[in-house]
């Protein structure tokens, strides 16, 4: 049951704002709705968001905790929603899609550029001719300048649950960062339960991307800042990336 207690409250922790610009990003890029795989999609807020959109939503995540959380949100909005526990490394057995999404920097939680690499060829693979892979990236003005020493707290109204949030730079790794989660939650008696983990973030440059989207078979792509809205500059902190698969 923490575990389930722990996804909730990872999944309350993001703006619901952020959901709405990935969905109006996904509706800017994409024609009309059709089946959709949403990669590391978690708890479902996006997908459901698309659901009611029009698009026939494929949620694939490590996490069954995650998956489970999806599947109520889907049945509080009475929405369908596939849901799958998969590893993005190997989409084996998930189809054709007219669309595949990447967001919340997932692929930045990889353990290196050949795995990323790997992810975006298995997109291509899993993409009907002219399709479009649409993922987004922290970028190294991020992980280098923004994110050390990046701190932040959050408890809930009824103090049942609360979360700290510390980020440091990987001094081992370039364009590193390392988040130190720690999480608490009140148990029947009273007590609260701890529960900590260090996530380990990377990125890369710009250049570096655009390599291995050409490598992964990709023709066309295009890059852009603040959710398709404005052009990268040296102060962006997250790319937005629309690749299409020839026809």
């Amino acid at each position: 049951m923490i575990y389930q207690t722990f996804a909730q409250l990872y999944d309350e922790l993001f703006d619901d704002q952020l959901y709405a610009d990935w969905q109006s990003f996904v509706q800017k890029e994409v024609e009309r709705p059709g089946r959709l795989l949403d990669l590391a999609g978690g708890a479902g807020r996006l997908a459901v968001r698309l659901a009611k959109q029009g698009f026939r939503v494929t949620d694939a995540d490590l996490s069954s905790e995650m998956l489970t959380l999806a599947d109520q949100r889907a049945r509080t909005d009475q929405v369908n929603l596939e849901l799958v526990e998969a590893n993005m490394l190997d989409l084996s057995g998930l189809g054709m899609f007219e669309t595949i999404t990447c967001f919340a920097d997932s692929l930045c939680y990889l353990n290196d550029l050949s795995e990323v690499t790997t992810v975006l060829k298995q997109a291509y693979m899993h993409l009907l001719p002219g399709g479009k892979l649409l993922f987004d990236v922290i970028t190294p003005y991020q992980t280098d300048v923004v994110y050390p020493g990046y701190c932040y707290n959050y408890q809930d109204e009824d103090h049942a649950r609360a979360f700290m949030w510390q980020s440091f730079a990987d001094d081992e790794v370039e364009h590193g960062v390392i988040h130190e989660l720690t999480f608490f939650i009140e148990q029947a008696d009273g007590r609260y339960d701890r529960v900590a983990e260090t996530h380990f973030e990377k990125t890369y440059p710009l250049a570096t991307y655009r390599a291995a989207v050409k490598a992964a078979g990709f023709k066309r792509h295009r890059v852009s800042a603040d959710f398709g809205k404005e052009t990268p500059n040296e102060e962006t902190t997250r790319w937005f990336f629309a690749c299409q698969k020839g026809d």
